[in-house]
């Protein structure tokens, strides 16, 4: 049976979809841009400020379907520039330390409200 996510902790969704959903174990969650969920605003127009603001969306997300990021099986990274691949890796690095999760990544012509960066994942629940 499918569950919806939905935390006031993490940006809402600027669509017709939903933070993420959970089924059975699974937690799958929607893509997570830069943006504070407080302003409704890109976290910075730095790539360094925007990775680490989506990471942060990402793990709330998660455990709003109870996961977190030591569940994370695998991410989908999606990127303005693929200049920026090493600067997001430190920053990535910082979150998924161990055991890290299964991960593609892809240079993209644009993201929405022009963000450099967005994230999604499949975790396991805890």
């Amino acid at each position: 049976m499918k569950q919806i996510i939905a935390t006031n902790k993490a940006p809402g969704a600027i669509g017709p979809y939903s933070q993420g959903t959970v089924c059975g174990n699974l937690v799958f969650t929607s893509g997570q841009l830069g943006i504070n969920p407080e302003t409704g605003k890109l976290a910075g127009q730095s790539i360094d400020e925007q990775t680490m603001q989506a990471l942060k969306n990402l793990g709330e997300v998660l455990k709003a379907g109870g996961a977190d990021y030591d569940t994370v099986l695998k991410t989908t990274v999606y990127l303005q520039n693929m200049s920026d691949f090493a600067t997001v890796n430190a920053i990535y690095a910082c979150y998924f330390k161990e055991n890290c999760p299964a991960r593609s990544c892809f240079a993209v012509g644009a993201l929405p409200m022009g963000g450099l960066i967005e994230i999604e994942a499949v975790a396991e629940k805890k």
